[in-house]
């Protein structure tokens, strides 16, 4: 899959309201609709490291993006052994889906507890074969069964997954620092106020932290 560019993203995102105006995949039951404090729960960051570390670095990605799906295989596990765990920096994730999959699957990956957000992510990423590409109409039912490896109970996937307020959230989120930072393309990467683009080893990741490099 060549990089995803600005120009092919721009008619993603001006069909962004359009997804949330489809409704849901699937139907909710009164039962599974989202509370507002479970959506506002949702909505809160996902990091890992140490609060007070001094380089802040935010990850914009896409989980049906095979280039993300690549930095995380290759290049964020030295990141998280030697510079998120070493306290050296704080990593936030930040959700820039570029198709409706993406949009469930990142807010369906919010409904889990903070602690277990990352390891859900990486998972996804590692499946995507098997819950993003080729299940065509069927991709809620193979995107369930990876949450229900992870622990989620049927009621909260379906709660997340039909949520509008979150998936509202996220959209403008990310129309946010597409307008701010001009992120074109996934990965991309907010280091201290400064946006990187594209995937790359960590030899040449290193190298955009001040100080580090």
């Amino acid at each position: 899959m060549p990089n995803l560019s600005r120009r092919t993203l721009l008619p993603l995102l001006a069909a962004a309201p359009a997804w949330a105006a489809a409704g849901p995949a699937h139907a909710a039951t009164a039962t599974t609709q989202a509370t507002a404090a479970q959506t506002a729960s949702w909505e809160t960051p996902r990091t890992l490291g140490h609060k007070d570390a001094k380089i802040v670095v935010e990850e914009w990605f896409s989980l049906t993006c095979t280039h993300c799906a690549h930095f995380a295989a290759t290049t964020f596990p030295q990141v998280r052994s030697k510079l998120i765990e070493t306290g050296k920096v704080r990593w936030v994730f930040r959700d820039f889906p570029l198709d409706r999959v993406a949009l469930a699957a990142a807010q369906v990956a919010r409904a889990l507890p903070p602690d277990r957000y990352t390891a859900f992510v990486l998972t996804l990423f590692s499946t995507q074969d098997r819950w993003a590409f080729g299940a065509g109409k069927k991709y809620p039912q193979k995107l369930w069964e990876v949450a229900a490896l992870a622990g989620m109970d049927r009621a909260t996937y379906d709660a997340a997954f039909n949520d509008t307020a979150l998936r509202t959230w996220i959209l403008a989120q990310q129309k946010h620092a597409e307008t701010k930072w001009k992120i074109d393309a996934t990965p991309s990467f907010v280091i201290d106020g400064r946006m990187v683009a594209g995937e790359m080893p960590y030899d040449s990741f290193v190298k955009q932290l001040p100080g580090l490099g």
